[in-house]
């Protein structure tokens, strides 16, 4: 079992019931899924970017992304419908909280300048975050990488509101900004 997931059933699961006063232990927020992606520019016209985002995406998450596409056609971006514009994994279960718990421990720490993480949340419980490199990932080797891409990290959660989902996610270790954690 994952270490981050016996974490959250053993310690996690009975701080947040009582934290936030919940006594239906169904009603305890968890992380649903973890959606990480990448958008790759200038994809439309190097087909290798493409190509080494889902490689590193898959180094990454250990799991084998999808390549998203255009919907629409854009002159001005020369861009076409079809064309191969990102990719994305959808991370759940054991894979998710071994990903969020490399997130957490290892990834962030290596973060230049890094003063806690701003407080992106949706109105519904769910947390957004950017990244700006891939090669924070201990996985990723940075003699191979040719592109320096960024990647979304959104952490979708059955928590009601912001708060319980920002108490959730700062039991489980995220490090929010400290002037932050009674905002928004």
């Amino acid at each position: 079992m994952a270490r981050l997931l016996e974490a959250y059933k053993t310690r996690i699961r009975p701080e947040l019931a009582e934290q936030i006063g919940c006594a239906n232990p169904m009603a305890i927020p968890r992380l649903s899924k973890v959606v990480v992606s990448m958008g790759v520019g200038e994809g439309t016209k190097e087909k290798k970017r493409v190509e080494a985002a889902l490689a590193d995406l898959a180094m990454i998450t250990g799991q084998k992304p999808i390549a998203c596409r255009a919907k629409k056609s854009v002159s001005n971006f020369k861009l076409r419908e079809g064309m191969e514009i990102g990719c994305k994994v959808t991370l759940r279960g054991a894979r998710m909280y071994e990903f969020v718990d490399r997130l957490i421990n290892v990834a962030i720490p290596r973060l230049r300048d890094f003063r806690g993480l701003k407080a992106n949340f949706d109105g519904h419980g769910n947390y957004s975050m950017g990244l700006a490199e891939q090669t924070i990932f201990s996985e990723i080797d940075l003699d191979k990488v040719e592109y320096p891409q960024g990647m979304n990290i959104t952490f979708v959660t059955t928590a009601g509101n912001d708060a319980h989902a920002r108490a959730l996610l700062t039991l489980l270790g995220m490090p929010f900004r400290r002037s932050e954690a009674g905002t928004n």
